[in-house]
């Protein structure tokens, strides 16, 4: 007899449900998050459980890689498409595993990726990278907004990011020390970005779609080891329609006669990868002509933001195609 594995996961804990063929509990127990307990509680069934269903939470890594380490077959399931009854008057963690087993026995768990074990180290040492350099912004437009106000003229980020920069405010003085806070701070930032990308670029060996990423306007080794990295396997996208969804590049709405009726989860999918064709858009309104004129017209129907998210949609879908047919990109496709 098949049975069906579902796992609630917690910061500290787990609920574990096995169900039988008919639905009926064989297991349900609240375990601390320790993979010898919870590998030592599955033993007796490892035979005849078809998979082991886990949310994907925030920290999925430990319990996942442990499950299929041991020869477990391990579905990661994505938790935001997974919905129950809305009757339910009664919901809680031993109810949300044993749906999680339920809907594995019925064909019909919704799954999501996992991430090769192998380069997640260096995708999140990435998005660290992101995170620092959003926090490295946040200093600059300080130190940039003090100067403004205070001394009438304005300092470009560029200049700020120089390490001759001079703050113009006279030493010792509250001005000074509020803004050289922030400018310490900003330096020590950058010096730890810039490690990172070095440490990554020297760890990471340029492949084909390495290559065929960085011929295109606006993408350069950052950016094109980001949307590597993040993409993962294309072969995982069905359709490039998909992968434009998982790059956030696809409006989350619904409509009913030609009629909006609400909207979708807008956050549903990759922010890296959103951020990423994003930030080539920019770019390539700057430095390309068709671009430019795709954007001109965009933005005179709607306005800036919604021109950039059309290009960053357009880059997405031809991303898709570079890396799955393995062809150089071709900018007379994209702005046709």
């Amino acid at each position: 007899m098949t049975l069906y594995c579902g796992i609630d996961l917690h910061s500290n804990n787990h609920v574990i449900v096995i169900t039988d063929e008919e639905d009926n509990k064989v297991l349900d127990k609240r375990v601390p998050n320790d993979l010898e307990t919870s590998l030592l509680l599955l033993s007796p069934y490892k035979n005849r459980l078809k998979a082991v269903a886990v949310e994907s939470t925030f920290n999925w890594y430990w319990l996942v890689d442990g499950l299929m380490e041991a020869g477990y077959a391990v579905d990661l399931v994505n938790t935001a498409a997974v919905k129950q009854y809305d009757g339910l008057k009664y919901s809680g963690d031993h109810q949300d595993a044993f749906h999680l087993a339920h809907l594995m026995r019925l064909g019909i768990l919704p799954t999501g990726h996992v991430y090769p074990k192998e380069r997640r180290a260096i995708r999140d040492l990435l998005r660290r990278r992101f995170q620092l350099v959003k926090q490295a912004s946040t200093h600059q437009i300080s130190i940039q907004n003090q100067i403004w106000r205070s001394m009438g003229y304005r300092v470009s980020c560029n200049l700020i990011k120089k390490s001759d920069f001079e703050l113009p405010f006279e030493k010792e003085s509250y001005l000074y020390f509020s803004a050289n806070s922030n400018l310490l701070l900003l330096r020590q930032l950058q010096q730890q970005i810039s490690q990172i990308e070095k440490l990554v670029l020297k760890v990471i060996e340029p492949e084909g779609a390495y290559k065929l990423l960085t011929d295109i306007t606006g993408i350069g080794p950052i950016l094109s080891l980001t949307i590597m990295l993040e993409t993962g396997s294309i072969e995982r996208f069905d359709q490039v329609g998909n992968y434009a969804s998982y790059c956030r590049c696809v409006n989350s709405i619904r409509e009913s006669n030609g009629k909006k009726k609400g909207t979708g989860n807008r956050k549903a999918g990759n922010k890296y990868l959103s951020w990423a064709f994003s930030e080539v858009a920019h770019y390539m309104v700057r430095f390309n002509d068709k671009a430019k004129r795709f954007y001109e017209r965009k933005k005179a129907k709607r306005n800036g933001i919604v021109a950039i998210r059309a290009i960053a949609h357009k880059l997405a879908r031809a991303v898709y195609y570079v890396l799955k047919n393995k062809q150089p990109f071709d900018i007379n496709r994209v702005f046709v």
